[in-house]
């Protein structure tokens, strides 16, 4: 049997089992027939995240985020330009902290933006403040090689 990997729609969060050779970015959801990858950063709450992270088996880039925050709107061109360019590879999801405050406490967020990669449901790399444009590049790169 083809090797496959587990990827998370982003729309209905049905668990999509997907060949590893197949070209993830012309996948549909076997649930919703929905595009398992938009090329846009998808806003999460705490259940929705709980899900993705830890049944996707690709890294979870994730900005921790508030409308009221200045740098936080900042990052945000930067944050969608890098999930049109390295999807599939990742997924770049935003959490709202003043909606899932308890999400945020539970991954120690002090300050925003906060920006965290994770992988098989761990942190794996967790940045604070503005990063520089490269720093996405970088942690998929090391956690989901092309």
């Amino acid at each position: 049997m083809a090797e496959t990997i587990n990827i998370v729609c982003p729309h209905c969060d049905a668990t999509n089992r997907l060949p590893a050779q197949r070209d993830a970015k012309a996948a549909k959801c076997g649930r919703c027939a929905k595009a398992l990858f938009t090329g846009q950063p998808v806003d999460l709450t705490t259940t929705r995240f709980r899900k993705h992270a830890t049944n996707s088996q690709i890294p979870i880039v994730a900005d921790f985020w508030a409308a009221w925050c200045g740098p936080c709107r900042a990052i945000a061109p930067i944050f969608a330009r890098s999930a049109a360019e390295l999807e599939p590879r990742a997924r770049f999801v935003k959490i709202d902290v003043d909606a899932e405050p308890d999400l945020a406490q539970a991954y120690g967020v002090r300050g925003i933006p906060a920006l965290f990669l994770f992988k098989d449901g761990k942190v794996q790399q967790s940045q604070s403040g503005l990063p520089d444009p490269g720093i996405f590049r970088r942690w998929v790169d090391e956690h989901a090689p092309a």
